[in-house]
């Protein structure tokens, strides 16, 4: 047997542990000699602890030795209890298995005891259920009598009854008599279908019941937010749903609502193209518009719940119902005024105070989120569309003025002047008062509408002004066919340069931005083009009357003294009165080129090898008579307004020079200061030169000619050409026979 110690080793333990303290607590004491005087003290107290700590320990075992006792009397009384649980349920077992044949009687008494319950709920609702067919005939009745709640109030009281007796049909199983309780009650249909009609003719009338009975609409609403009940609550059961569930009407009152509006407004409307029907049929849309949307806001919010948000609705049907018609009016072929109509009505009109911005609207309508009408693209797509038709009524209206503006060439009488007496027509303010209207029409839409017109009218100015001049080159020819038509021809040649000139001037106010006032490049060189064409067939004019006269220079006659430049003069101040019908600009590019023709035509004929100095007294007299005439017509150049420093009649005075110069052996020094001052003669002009001197030999010329090939010559930057425009005669080079020799 094992020692007590080794069956409870923590006792052992605590034994120890008790010692040690003991010991510790004592040796701690009586450490001093003083504290042995207390001995007796301390022993005492320790003897009362350890009695009371033994009679708490004797107490809790009494109480715990108590406690097993009950328990285990407890466990005893338990057991003998479940031996008898035991023993009767054996008992009962026993006399189960003796009464099985008994219960198989119970199970007919259930099934007729479910079959009872069953007819007995049929018993209670064959009232109803008799009276379906009068309800149907009184609820018709209610429906034709516009009746509508209490209408409503029977449908439902049937559609309940249906309801329940198929959802217990579907609870058990049912579902082969499901179809002929649906039978029975087939009614129903063509009764929801005659409500759903007056509510929906109802709601389709709506803006006109609002205003004259509410009442009927306000009926309709409540209907609706009945039956949108009972779908919610069905949907939300989720256990059976009838048929014709969930019936979703209130959807069904926005899609009615939405197809009344378009299909008051925003049919499609066919109509001319050119005519005034679509300004009407905006117009009366416009109108339509504000006017329900007004009734929307003060009357028919108040006959809905608010979480139907019919303002907001209604404005969203209108919004993108006008997206769709726009679009739809845009496929049709519109002429100008259709497209600008379309244009100023999506994007000026809609947001105005005439409008969507119409003070009865605000701040409740607002169509600001809904986004533009027109698309960017179709915006752009359409102002294209609307510049070609611009195009095509401007090219059609300035080749119309271009037709008139030559008709009036051949009548008998001067163009008309202005206060200051310059010839003008009214091409210039018909073609610029056209563009600029077009222009400003456009700016009414928008910037970039604007800007395409504008490039069109520039566009189009200058290729106006291409036709124009093709118009006077081929009036230039048929006047050379016949220089007495047009009678004026040379006064409306006056006037064209003048129009030119006020169209240039003109071409700046065009421009947008008024302090933009660059011509573009293009239409500046076509503006310089017909000016240039103006001047030439004027300076062809001038050309024609002094050829005849220039024809007899140089000659023997004219050295003697005659009148030739007299004549000549005369002809040029006869049209330098016409010129000063022209602006001062144009009048004075006209006097330089006429004063250049004059000049260069004098010098052509003199280099015509007409004529051969035959002595020193003949070639002074030749000199001499050069002086007078390049002075005369220096003189009258000058009295017309021509500065002499813008003359080129100092090429006579300079080839006077060269003729006058005594000795021949310095022309190669009189020759090169010549040519440096016109750097254009050629060695042939000066060949022809020095052969009208007539005492030039061959070694002399040689020289000369050696020297300008030595000192070539280069233009400077705004020379006035004089001599490259002069083409001396080829000479004739002796004709050789092979068998003969030549002279």
């Amino acid at each position: 047997a094992s020692s007590p110690d080794e069956e409870w080793p923590e006792a052992e333990k605590a034994e120890k542990l008790a010692r040690g303290a003991a010991l510790k607590w004592a040796s701690g004491v009586f450490y001093c000699p003083e504290k042995l005087e207390g001995l007796g003290h301390y022993r005492s107290r320790e003897t009362q602890r350890n009695s009371s700590i033994q009679s708490r320990l004797k107490s809790t075992v009494q109480s715990y030795l108590e406690g097993v006792s009950a328990g285990l009397e407890q466990l005893r009384s338990a057991a003998q209890e479940v031996q008898s649980v035991c023993q009767d349920l054996g008992a009962a077992r026993w006399a189960l298995l003796d009464s099985a044949d008994q219960f198989q009687g119970l199970q007919q008494m259930r099934t007729l005891v479910e079959k009872h319950v069953q007819l007995a709920s049929v018993v209670q609702v064959l009232p109803q259920i008799f009276s379906v067919h009068e309800a149907f005939s009184h609820t018709l009745q209610l429906l034709h009598g516009q009746h509508l709640l209490e209408a409503h109030a029977e449908l439902m009281m049937v559609e309940h009854l249906r309801d329940d007796i198929l959802s217990q049909l579907h609870l058990r199983g049912l579902s082969s008599a499901q179809t002929t309780v649906l039978s029975y009650f087939s009614g129903l249909q063509q009764l929801n279908e005659t409500l759903a009609k007056q509510l929906w003719d109802i709601v389709g009338s709506s803006l006109r019941l609002v205003r004259e009975d509410p009442v009927l609409f306000v009926t309709a609403v409540r209907i609706i937010e009945r039956e949108e009940k009972i779908d919610d609550t069905l949907l939300l059961e989720a256990t059976f749903l009838p048929p014709g569930r969930p019936k979703g009407w209130r959807q069904k009152f926005y899609h009615v609502l939405q197809d009344t509006i378009r299909g008051a407004h925003f049919q499609a409307v066919h109509m001319d193209a050119e005519g005034p029907g679509l300004a009407r049929h905006l117009a009366a849309l416009q109108k339509g518009i504000v006017s329900e949307l007004c009734v929307v806001k003060d009357l028919m919010v108040q006959c809905v719940p608010a979480h139907y948000n019919i303002l907001s609705v209604c404005t969203t049907t209108y919004h993108q119902a006008l997206t769709s018609h726009l679009q739809e009016l845009l496929r049709e072929d519109l002429d100008k005024q259709g497209l600008f109509l379309l244009l100023e009505w999506a994007l000026r009109v809609y947001h105005s105070p005439e409008m969507m911005g119409h003070p009865d609207l605000l701040p409740e309508v607002d169509v600001s989120a809904l986004g533009p009408l027109m698309s960017p693209e179709l915006v752009d797509q359409t102002e294209r569309r609307y510049v070609v038709k611009v195009k095509a009524s401007v090219v059609e209206w300035m080749q119309r003025t271009l037709e008139v503006e030559f008709k009036e060439w051949f009548r008998e009488e001067e163009p008309e002047t202005d206060h200051q007496g310059f010839f003008q027509s009214a091409l210039p303010i018909i073609v610029m008062q056209m563009l600029n209207e077009n222009i400003q029409v456009a700016s009414l839409i928008t910037d970039s509408l604007q800007q395409k017109v504008y490039n069109m009218a520039l566009e189009e100015l200058e290729a106006f002004l291409g036709r124009l001049r093709e118009a006077l080159v081929q009036c230039g020819k048929e006047h050379q066919q016949d220089r007495t038509v047009p009678k004026y021809y040379v006064s409306y040649l006056l006037a064209m340069l003048n129009n030119n000139l006020a169209l240039s001037n003109s071409v700046s106010s065009l421009h947008p931005n008024n302090a933009h006032r660059e011509i573009p490049a293009s239409l500046q060189a076509a503006l310089d083009r017909m000016q240039k064409k103006a001047c030439q067939l004027l300076l062809e004019e001038l050309l024609l009357d002094l050829q005849p006269l220039c024809l007899q220079l140089p000659s023997r006659k004219w050295l003697s003294g005659s009148q030739l430049v007299g004549s000549m003069c005369e002809v040029i101040d006869k049209y330098a009165k016409d010129f000063s019908h022209v602006r001062k600009p144009v009048f004075t590019l006209l006097l330089m080129e006429s004063e250049l023709l004059v000049t260069s035509q004098y010098l052509r004929a003199l280099m015509q090898k007409k004529m051969v100095c035959k002595s020193e007294e003949e070639r002074g007299q030749l000199c001499d008579r050069l002086l007078q005439d390049a002075t005369q017509l220096q003189e009258l150049f000058c009295g017309l307004g021509l500065d002499q420093s813008q003359q080129s009649l100092e090429a006579v005075f300079a080839l006077r020079e060269l003729l006058y110069l005594k000795d021949p052996a310095l022309l190669s020094l009189e020759v090169l200061g010549f040519i440096t001052k016109y750097p254009d003669a050629s060695d042939e002009h000066i060949s022809t030169l020095l052969d009208l001197r007539g005492d030039v030999s061959k070694e002399v010329r040689h020289v000369v000619l050696e020297m300008m090939a030595q000192h070539p010559q280069v233009l400077p930057e705004g020379y006035r050409p004089i001599f490259s425009t002069i083409l001396v005669p080829v000479a004739e080079l002796p004709f050789c026979l092979r068998k003969g020799k030549c002279a």
